[in-house]
Formats: C-alpha cells, sequence, structure tokens
C-alpha cells in the first residue's frame, strides 16, 4: 500500500522511526532531491491514525519540493511528522531520539520547526544531528521562521490583489483570516498597518480575542468563516480547507493565504477558477519560512533572505501571466514553473 502511495505521489523514501523509551513515533518522507538535499519541517500532530500521518507527511514533502523550486532555492523537498499531541508529549528524550534518526539519513533530509514543534525543540535536535536549521539565533541562525513567512504571505496578497482587484492597495480590503496561530498572528499584523479590515477564526479562542484587541478584528466561529463577506480569504491553519463543503460558501475573489496543501484536490482548484476566483498557490505564497531556514543552512544573511521574501511578490505574477497564457488555473501554472526547474536538473 505504502509503494503505491509513494509511487503517486513521486516520494523517494519514506522512513519510520520508533522509540521505546522516548515514546517516539515518527514519519520522515523525502519526495525529491534533484535540486539537493530535502528541507522540510517537523510537524507534531495527534493524527488520528497511522494512515493519516503517511498521507500528511506524503502530501507536505511534495509540496516542499514544488516550494523550494518555485522559490529558486538548490535543495529538495521532505517533510516529518511526529504523532503526538505538542502540549502534553514533549520531551528532551523525545527530539534526541529524533535527532538521531535524522543523522541516519546523512543529509538526505534536514529539519526545521512546523505545527506543533519551536526553535528549543530543534535545539534539542541539533544536540544529535547539524542536519538542523530553524535554531537559537546564537548558534547562527535567524530564530523563529514564522515572521518571514508572515512578510511573504503578505506580499502574495498584494501580488493578488493587484490582479484581482488592479491594485496592490489593501488599505480597506476585508480580509477573512482562517487561523490566527504565530504565522496568521505576525501576518494580521502586516494587514492591520496597510489598512485591511479582519475578520479571524481560531479553534483556540485566545488566539481570536487577540487579534481583535490588538488589531481591532472581529471574530466568528470556526464554521462561520467561510462564507463571510470579504474580498480575501486567507486560510491559515490546516490543509485541505477548500474543498465540497467549503467552496460553495466562499463570497472572496481571492485566495491567499500561509496554510499548506489549502486544495483538498486538484479538481478544487479547477473550481475555483471555473468561479472566478484567484488562487494564490500556497506553497509559493508561503515559502518565506523555507527560504529563511535555507539561507541558515548556506550562511545566514537577514538582508539577502528579505529581498528574497520580498521576491514572492514578482513570482506570482510571473505564475499568473503563465495561467493566463496557457488558459489553466493558476496552481497548475506555479506547478509547471516548478517541474520545468526541476527537470532541467534531473541526470
Amino acid at each position: 500500500m505504502y509503494f503505491e502511495r509513494m509511487e503517486q505521489y513521486g516520494v523517494e523514501q519514506l522512513v519510520f522511526c520508533y522509540d521505546q523509551k522516548s515514546g517516539l513515533k515518527a514519519i520522515i518522507a523525502i519526495h525529491d532531491t534533484t535540486l539537493g538535499p530535502a528541507l522540510g519541517g517537523t510537524r507534531m500532530y495527534p493524527y488520528a491514525t497511522e494512515e493519516a500521518a503517511v498521507h500528511d507527511v506524503i502530501r507536505l514533502a511534495r509540496s516542499m519540493t514544488y516550494k523550494s523550486a518555485a522559490a529558486g532555492l538548490n535543495l529538495g523537498g521532505g517533510k516529518a511528522v511526529i504523532i503526538g499531541n505538542p502540549v502534553t508529549d514533549k520531551s528532551k528524550e523525545l527530539f534526541h531520539a529524533f535527532g538521531r534518526f535524522i543523522e541516519t539519513l546523512n543529509g538526505r533530509y534536514i529539519t526545521a520547526e512546523d505545527v506543533g514543534t519551536t526553535v528549543a525543540d530543534m535545539d534539542f535536535i541539533r544536540q544529535k544531528t547539524k542536519f538542523v536549521t530553524g535554531v537559537s539565533p546564537e548558534f547562527g541562525s535567524g530564530g523563529n521562521p514564522s515572521p518571514f513567512t508572515a512578510l511573504g504571505v503578505f506580499h502574495g496578497i498584494r501580488a493578488a490583489a493587484l490582479e484581482a482587484f488592479g491594485s496592490a492597495e489593501l488599505k480597506g480590503k476585508t480580509i477573512a483570516v482562517q487561523g490566527v496561530g504565530s504565522v496568521a498572528y505576525h501576518l494580521c499584523r502586516y494587514l492591520h498597518e496597510a489598512g485591511a479590515k479582519l475578520i479571524v477564526s481560531d479553534v483556540v479562542q485566545a488566539n481570536a480575542e487577540r487579534a481583535v484587541l490588538e488589531f481591532g478584528a472581529k471574530a466568528v466561529g470556526v464554521d462561520d468563516i467561510y462564507g463571510v463577506e470579504c474580498d480575501i480569504f486567507a486560510p491559515c491553519a490546516m490543509g485541505g480547507i477548500i474543498n465540497d463543503d467549503t467552496l460553495p460558501l466562499l463570497k472572496a475573489k481571492v485566495v491567499a493565504g500561509a496554510a499548506n496543501n489549502q486544495l483538498r484536490e486538484e479538481k478544487h482548484g479547477d473550481q475555483l477558477a471555473a468561479r472566478g476566483i484567484l488562487y494564490a498557490p500556497d506553497y509559493v505564497v508561503n515559502s518565506g519560512g523555507l527560504i529563511n531556514v535555507a539561507d541558515e543552512w548556506f550562511g545566514y544573511n537577514r538582508e539577502r533572505v528579505l529581498s528574497k521574501v520580498e521576491g514572492i511578490y514578482s513570482q506570482l505574477q510571473r505564475i499568473f501571466e503563465i495561467s493566463k497564457q496557457q488558459q489553466i488555473p493558476s496552481f497548475r501554472a506555479a506547478d509547471r514553473l516548478a517541474e520545468v526547474r526541476i527537470d532541467k536538473h534531473r541526470v
């Protein structure tokens, strides 16, 4: 079954990691190393089943391949998931064990933080392997990559606004932000400073309340966010949220946010285009964090990172142009752009 899934998504390697003492249960997916070693974060989440964890890590790894290629990085795509509750199940021993498994891959996979993991967790991993980035600044890193992801999403939203509304100006635009965690909190700050009106939702009520207090946002229920009247819908929580149930509810003209794998299936990208809703491909929009941690791996320079993150704006413009020229949805245009670069480097 797993080999069929690997063939379906083009995965090179799937590694199952178990450590009895720490309770570690983890899966590493290396999707493609044509452009370089696979770089991608480690997600910690209480998956209901092992099958759900495998499905998620494979899709996330594939997305990282395309994200690196589209961002012009000499890196491949990979991802890891740790099955567990990030609030109750973390320990130094667990991340030490995970670091030892990463070390056995001899540099084919480089990890970083992701949903459910932090800079402190990466510091524990670093004690057992050098193949980790997104660590504390005292080790030569840029620290938490979330603000860079948020900044890239902000530039992406501006590029999408230019395409959809004729202006990158966000003042007066109503933006519905789904999920107001670490990345989206910084994104809301950028949007608020740009004069946007915010509508927010989050499964953690305190996150939504913080956005209300600090940015004057309006909070709605987690199931209500899809149908609100807005100009731009920004998914910043988990993936697969554009699907058969939610897509008919959307009233936005643009979908652009930080979440990975926003489309449940490719057909939903086609359906967005058919409805005249502009989709800013997620792995292009949210690549700022990857750009930041990748720069750490090669020798960190903050100004270089900021310049590359700003380039997300022009990269999206290029994708929208390909979409119009070839008369294909924007998510397929982004895929073609990435695939052309990867194919040029295949032996």
